[in-house]
């Protein structure tokens, strides 16, 4: 791996292609140690908000289903379905919406936003029901 002295320096351009892109994350690569306050550095700062840039327009990351999210989020904390319980205040509403039986209502991704952080922008998703 070349030392971020050794990267030769291309003019910098936006990212109007698959290739363009791969080579930006090819230079990050070996940009990734540059110690702050050098050129290198300030090169690394640029390519990450170019990229940045190019993944959100080419690549936009998709919400998560809001019943996907609830079960990811407790499964990632090594939370049980009775801590959904405690939040929901009730363990058959909480069944019926980990089920798809029941939608969340507002009331309930308040709750879910406010006491275990589930983002509320995730929450407010469209998702379907299964009646």
């Amino acid at each position: 791996m070349q030392k971020p002295s050794e990267v030769i320096m291309y003019s910098l351009k936006p990212i109007r292609s698959q290739e363009d892109y791969k080579a930006s994350l090819k230079e990050i690569e070996h940009l990734f140690e540059a110690p702050q306050g050098t050129p290198e550095f300030d090169r690394l700062e640029i390519l990450v908000t170019l990229v940045e840039a190019y993944e959100n327009k080419h690549e936009p990351i998709v919400m998560p289903d809001p019943i996907e999210a609830i079960l990811y989020y407790l499964e990632s904390r090594g939370l049980t379905q009775q801590h959904l319980e405690a939040v929901i205040g009730s363990h058959d509403r909480a069944i019926e919406i980990l089920n798809r039986k029941a939608p969340l209502t507002l009331e309930i991704i308040r709750q879910l936003n406010q006491k275990l952080g589930i983002s509320a922008q995730v929450l407010i998703q469209p998702y379907t029901l299964a009646y």
